[in-house]
């Protein structure tokens, strides 16, 4: 990679960090493009030499955000740890980036109402890779007889489900902080899994 390309990449990833900042204060619908220039000092003009238009960089944001939880996901995956122990770390993680990052996180639950054409595919491959990362520990915690779920699938549906809808109720001044919340939901995560 040639130093304009490290320059664009840069310039790239700064415009998403400031678009993601913005749609985890003011919501999908309420992030303008015009907004996420400001913010950069950049003109409109500027920002379309990145992005397409508002749609391409929302679904960059998605797949920036997607992508580093699959990442951090992979981490968790490569401590040698327990089945128990992995899925722990896993679900923690789950639950951090689905309160921090509800917006651009949010974007997995429904991408058929955010993404159309060709963009609906790629979102829907990245999200299938995510799901399988559950999988893959669900089956090694039953080979190694930590787990014993009715049927893997659907626990995995389920966990995911309710870990994803912690966005819609959850709140920061709530009567349960964040490691409660985690210590809580995995307790009966653990119930579905054995």
């Amino acid at each position: 990679m040639n130093l304009t390309e490290r320059k664009m990449k840069r310039k790239r990833e700064q415009i998403l960090q400031a678009a993601i900042s913005i749609i985890k204060r003011r919501g999908y619908s309420g992030t303008t493009m015009e907004e996420i220039a400001s913010e950069l000092l950049m003109t409109k003009g500027s920002l379309y030499y990145y992005f397409k238009n508002k749609s391409d960089l929302m679904y960059q944001c998605h797949n920036f955000t997607l992508s580093q939880a699959i990442e951090d996901h992979h981490d968790i995956l490569n401590r040698g740890l327990s089945p128990t122990e992995t899925f722990y770390e896993m679900v923690s993680l789950h639950i951090e980036y689905a309160v921090e990052q509800k917006e651009t996180f949010n974007l997995i639950m429904e991408p058929k109402r955010f993404f159309a054409g060709e963009k609906l595919p790629l979102v829907l491959k990245l999200r299938k890779e995510y799901e399988e990362l559950f999988d893959s520990v669900i089956a090694d915690g039953v080979q190694k007889g930590e787990f014993s779920p009715k049927d893997p699938k659907i626990a995995r549906l389920f966990i995911l489900g309710s870990m994803n809808w912690i966005q819609q109720w959850y709140r920061p001044d709530g009567t349960l902080n964040k490691q409660e919340l985690k210590d809580i939901y995995f307790d009966y995560i653990m119930k579905i899994l054995r």
